[in-house]
């Protein structure tokens, strides 16, 4: 999911204190000649709080099983994403199927309004104070893959100055 992106930092997990959020689990069932096989697929988030953060799915027969897969999993896929002072460096909007997010930076003290899966990102990226809308499908897979979509779009400040070239103050005063 990280190729279309072009500032992405991926990040090794050793030396990192990460912390897992389960988004959700589901119960999938296939039927056999011999009746119902029951399974689970889980979607977690990890981050450190600290603008780092990466998503999982596992699954397994049993839910403690398919929950240490998607921890796994997670872990493989972690990125850096710029916060700016307990927020983001802008708004930005973020697709993925049928989900669609759009978050906005908000001044302090704001909190992080947002639903369910939308919400355990930012809370694990390290973001106190943003608002959210999620809108069109609510299916938490893609809601996580739409969140992840519009962070990976952001950019710091920096970082447009070291591409174009030009001083952090010719950024902002044109």
């Amino acid at each position: 999911m990280m190729q279309g992106y072009k500032n992405v930092e991926r990040v090794k997990p050793s030396g990192l204190e990460l912390v897992d959020r389960l988004v959700g689990v589901q119960r999938v069932t296939k039927v056999t000649k011999g009746g119902r096989a029951f399974g689970f697929s889980a979607i977690v988030v990890v981050g450190d709080g600290n603008g780092v953060v990466g998503h999982g799915l596992g699954k397994s027969k049993d839910v403690s099983s398919a929950i240490a897969k998607a921890v796994e999993d997670a872990k493989k896929n972690l990125v850096r994403i710029p916060i700016l002072d307990g927020t983001l460096p802008h708004e930005q909007k973020g697709k993925f199927g049928g989900a669609k997010v759009f978050i906005k930076p908000a001044s302090a003290g704001t909190g992080v309004i947002a639903g369910g899966a939308v919400r355990a990102v930012l809370e694990s990226v390290g973001v106190h104070d943003v608002l959210s809308k999620s809108q069109g499908s609510s299916n938490p897979h893609n809601a996580v893959k739409a969140t992840f979509d519009a962070l990976l779009q952001l950019r710091s400040a920096a970082a447009i100055a070291k591409q174009r070239g030009v001083s952090l103050e010719k950024v902002f005063n044109g």
